[in-house]
């Protein structure tokens, strides 16, 4: 046998052996994909227990559970307005059983305050789903005499720089900057690990006022705890048909958040379009719809592939922000 013989030979050997590992590889994942979920499916939070993020999370964890048949658990890992649990998630094995609900726009914008630390959301995390969108509600005590916004900017250049407000989010931080910016006020931003202490150094006037998420916001509203006086979409949302946007009142500012499901960004497609088609159904109900409008949210319905072209969206347009956010203290 010629050199070039032997060669050619060693040659279909070895494509032989890739091709068929190749194949081997592709029946494995689509078995994965067929038979998922077989295992405890861990649906993580980057909020704490209680907090808005994890009665959201905890509602759709319940719900896939129904659907997939799949043991369903909850894990609240806090800190660095999600970058901890997108962290874990990012580094987690990429088989559909480590699942982040967390908001699109936090991750988008976490890249921004957290340069060189935060997960790169589009390269490392996988969108199955969007699932709302929301404002961010400015709130003041209950007890408060302030009623309207334009009662509030008279209020802090009053107490000019000792003026304080709170949040414990990345749009939060963001409104927060674009309504001292444009209101012209000089108020000082603190900083808070959960929305649930924000709250409470309100209540307490420790602080005197909160950019806060809907979920938890209309709750307290509810009990006659906070006043909700603006949100902080462009438009009125139906979820809080009553709440005026800032520039309803006044202070030409607005931000749309919006919340998504995640894996990690190597999960078989497959999975991914399986785990998509369960959230849609869950969105698609009249209890959701019910739970989302109750809690301040519109529910916000994609495909994998739209909803991660929207997150690139988002990243895009947080580029903006960054000087904002940074001025905000954050990073």
């Amino acid at each position: 046998m010629s050199y070039l013989s032997r060669l050619l030979r060693h040659f279909s050997i070895a494509l032989c052996t890739v091709l068929f590992g190749l194949q081997a590889s592709n029946a494995q994942i689509s078995n994965a994909a067929d038979n998922y979920p077989q295992d405890i499916v861990h649906f993580v939070s980057g909020y704490a227990v209680g907090s808005g993020a994890d009665i959201l999370t905890r509602y759709f964890a319940e719900r896939f559970g129904r659907l997939s048949g799949a043991t369903v658990v909850v894990e609240n890992k806090p800190g660095a307005t999600g970058n901890i649990a997108a962290g874990y998630i990012a580094r987690s094995k990429p088989n559909g059983y480590a699942v982040l609900i967390h908001a699109g726009s936090g991750l988008a914008g976490n890249m921004q305050l957290y340069e060189g630390s935060a997960v790169d959301a589009d390269k490392e995390l996988q969108l199955v789903a969007t699932i709302t969108k929301q404002g961010t509600l400015l709130v003041v005590p209950g007890k408060s005499r302030i009623q309207n916004v334009s009662d509030l900017i008279d209020t802090l250049q009053k107490k000019g720089t000792t003026a304080k407000y709170g949040t414990s989010s990345t749009s939060g931080t963001i409104v927060g900057e674009m309504f001292k910016k444009v209101a012209g006020v000089n108020v000082t931003l603190v900083n808070y690990r959960t929305n649930n202490d924000s709250l409470r150094d309100l209540t307490g006037d420790q602080i005197d006022y909160v950019l806060v998420d809907p979920l938890l916001a209309l709750g307290q509203a509810r009990k006659g705890n906070i006043k909700i006086i603006a949100l902080s979409t462009p438009e009125p949302m139906a979820s809080v048909p009553d709440v005026p946007t800032f520039r309803q009142a006044g202070v030409q500012l607005d931000l749309t958040g919006w919340w998504a499901i995640a894996v990690p960004k190597q999960t078989p497609r497959a999975i991914v379009d399986k785990m998509n088609g369960w959230i849609n159904q869950i969105l698609a109900t009249e209890e959701t719809h019910k739970f989302l409008i109750e809690n301040g949210a519109d529910a916000f319905t994609s495909s994998p592939d739209e909803a991660q072209a929207f997150l690139r969206k988002s990243i895009e347009d947080w580029r903006a922000y960054g000087d904002l956010a940074k001025l905000g203290g954050r990073n």
